[in-house]
């Protein structure tokens, strides 16, 4: 199973390559090419098994590529970007019985920094002006670069809290189903506004939502985890994290125009 899940990933991931280099190698685009850079803010959540967490607010930075076409309606796109996936617990408890306050511990976050090659196509619906409002869609590799989950392991030792509490900072591979994946896969779908500043310059302003198809995170059960509260033996259910962002990008995209002559 395993081996299957392997073959399918590296499949996708091949298959994102190769579009991405056909769409960035072909030149008979109509009026020519966009070149874009663009960032923003992300909403990063994670659903733990059943279970979802606070949203982690993190950022995003992309390098895209567009067709430029006559028509101006319909144009197909890769982009390349730096991704900060996660979540997030906060917790408040009621403090002095007294003055009915709050005791607010440190937001723990899990950070993921992902590098995500994307394509797909947009679809200009409606004009504003001489601003074109569009959706676009697409599907999307994510590679996964580091964590911050280390910072858990040595906060369990230093607290004496049993490794597994906490996602362990290990890399799923093929002789151990355990921890983070490196390559996972999901889609994304949105809208936005591009807006000319002149002929060869655009601004952008985007949303989209980047849901995974697959796991970030895999942990099977362990068993016989001694717990530091009561001195009995528990068992930690297997833990599946699987990565959800909703991301609000502004940014600018320069033409690179192509021009016949007879």
């Amino acid at each position: 199973m395993f081996a299957l899940r392997l073959s399918l990933t590296s499949m996708y991931i091949r298959l994102l390559l190769i579009l991405s280099s056909l769409l960035l190698s072909y030149q008979s685009w109509g009026q020519g090419t966009f070149y874009g850079l663009k960032g923003g803010l992300t909403i990063a959540n994670q659903q733990w098994n059943a279970f979802d967490r606070d949203p982690l607010i993190a950022y995003h930075a992309i390098l895209s590529a567009e067709s430029a076409p006559a028509d101006d309606k319909f144009s197909l796109f890769a982009q390349l970007g730096y991704h900060l996936k996660g979540s997030a617990i906060r917790r408040s408890l009621f403090g002095n019985p007294f003055n009915a306050g709050f005791v607010s511990f440190p937001t723990q976050r899990f950070e993921f920094h992902n590098l995500s090659l994307s394509v797909g196509a947009k679809q200009v619906i409606t004009q504003v002006g001489n601003s074109n409002v569009y959706y676009l869609f697409g599907i999307r590799g994510d590679y996964t670069l580091s964590t911050n989950l280390d910072e858990y392991e040595r906060f369990s030792e230093l607290n004496q809290i049993p490794q597994g509490i906490y996602p362990l900072n290990v890399y799923f591979s093929e002789n151990q189903i355990l921890g983070v994946r490196r390559f996972n896969y999901g889609f994304l779908a949105g809208g936005g506004l591009n807006f000319p500043f002149s002929e060869y310059v655009e601004g952008i302003i985007e949303f989209t939502v980047n849901p995974d198809f697959s796991l970030q995170y895999q942990q099977p059960s362990i068993d016989n985890v001694r717990n530091p509260i009561n001195g009995q033996n528990t068992t930690i259910q297997e833990r599946k994290i699987r990565n959800l962002t909703f991301e609000l990008t502004v940014g600018a995209r320069f033409l690179r125009k192509i021009e016949y002559i007879d």
